[in-house]
């Protein structure tokens, strides 16, 4: 099984060829990924898994001042273990792709994937990179300010707004978090709808991305960056409308993955 998580069935490493693609592809892919939405609306599990987690967050926060300094490092590092959580998504446009029966329990169908370890081994190498940025976020946060009592909602926020200190911790918090999403990136852009898609090990699927990515760095930046602005458009009212964006990106990475990967 080790082996298998590594390199899959026969001790098989070699990594696929690529495609050359262009911006245009990514938004080719986008179109289609709103196109499964639609088919397979999917905004109702979203919400009911979304709402309870970030209340909790946030509710927690503002009772324990401890926690303020987190929140934005949880809530951005949300994005850093979204390929793994979309892997039910990538399973449904496979299968409406192929003419399949679409009806939501075959999300679960993931689950029996022969590459199902080397998932769950990708799945805590995203986990450990998550940690690591809160983590590093944290620390940022105490080099600036220390580590002084917990200061209540409102204060906390006129001194990250409204002090030269918190602008440095916004400038540097999200540089240094711009690495990580740019990590998590070069690792993951296709290397889960791969997992879903083939019997492969992690490190083959790992290297595929890498490898997509070198031979595509603008276009591979690009969709970086419209992952990044579509979830903070998604998070601003009220996080409501990540219910539409995480299964379109969701959807729309499976796209991405079939005009890269021969």
């Amino acid at each position: 099984m080790v082996f298998h998580v590594i390199s899959g069935p026969n001790d098989d490493v070699h990594v696929p060829a690529v495609r050359k693609i262009t911006v245009g592809d990514l938004w080719q892919a986008l179109a289609r990924g709103l196109e499964d939405f639609r088919e397979m609306p999917s905004h109702l599990p979203f919400l009911i898994i979304i709402y309870p987690v970030m209340g909790l967050l946030l509710g927690r926060a503002t009772y324990d001042n401890n926690l303020m300094p987190l929140v934005y490092p949880l809530i951005t590092g949300f994005a850093l273990i979204g390929p793994f959580a979309a892997i039910g998504l990538y399973e449904m446009s496979k299968r409406r792709e192929q003419g399949l029966d679409t009806s939501w329990k075959h999300a679960f169908d993931v689950l029996r994937s022969p590459s199902i370890w080397a998932i769950g081994a990708l799945a805590v190498a995203l986990m450990a990179i998550f940690f690591a940025w809160v983590t590093t976020a944290h620390a940022i946060y105490q080099s600036i300010f220390g580590i002084d009592a917990p200061k209540p909602m409102g204060e906390f926020f006129a001194t990250i707004l409204g002090t030269p200190e918190g602008l440095r911790l916004i400038v540097i918090g999200n540089i240094v978090g711009l690495g990580f999403a740019l990590v998590v990136l070069l690792l993951s852009a296709v290397s889960f709808p791969m997992l879903v898609d083939r019997d492969v090990g992690a490190a083959v699927a790992v290297a595929t991305s890498i490898k997509a990515a070198l031979v595509n760095p603008i276009p591979i930046l690009v969709w970086g960056l419209v992952v990044a602005i579509s979830l903070l458009a998604g998070a601003l009212p009220l996080f409501v409308g990540l219910a539409v964006v995480l299964p379109v990106l969701g959807h729309a990475t499976w796209h991405l993955y079939r005009k890269l990967v021969v």
